[in-house]
């Protein structure tokens, strides 16, 4: 699986229908990712392997999602300098709050990227990863300005629908 720019890591299968959302955006533009799971928790030395391959294979981004403690996103961060972005699950007791708050207090020194929570978050962390590496490449930039042209006609035509309708 050569030329993989994205790792995408959760921390339970069950979350791979929030995380697909991310996989899909990338696929939406082109980008090569590698999708598993790995718990931070229950599979440390797993987590610590998988930062060390995106390192040593030149992957340019990690995107972590994870529910409860969700220390995922911050584990794959203590263990490689490719930078990370974090999805917190809304699959808790507790609504995600708790893995909202997981993933957003990082110690100084260990950044995480921190998206809002569940499906919304993944969509966001794939498309934060499409415009940080758009940031290199002009035509991945490009799409990326095509992509907010589709979604504001969207918005127009949905728009008119709901005034016509009135």
């Amino acid at each position: 699986m050569g030329d993989v720019q994205v790792g995408i890591v959760m921390g339970s299968d069950s979350d791979l229908p929030v995380m697909r959302k991310a996989a899909e955006v990338l696929e939406r533009f082109g980008v090569r990712y590698f999708l598993t799971v790995a718990s931070a928790h229950r599979t440390p030395d797993r987590v610590a392997a998988i930062a060390g391959r995106a390192e040593a294979e030149g992957w340019k981004l990690l995107i972590a999602g994870a529910g409860m403690a969700a220390h995922l996103a911050g584990f794959l961060a203590a263990h490689t300098v490719v930078p990370v972005i974090g999805v917190p699950m809304d699959t808790s007791s507790l609504n995600g709050l708790d893995a909202l708050l997981s993933t957003v207090q990082m110690p100084g020194g260990i950044p995480v990227a921190a998206m809002g929570l569940g499906s919304a978050g993944a969509k966001n962390a794939g498309l934060m990863a499409v415009q940080i590496l758009g940031a290199f490449d002009p035509a991945l930039r490009d799409k990326i300005r095509q992509y907010r042209e589709e979604e504001a006609r969207a918005v127009e035509h949905k728009a008119a629908r709901v005034e016509g309708s009135s």
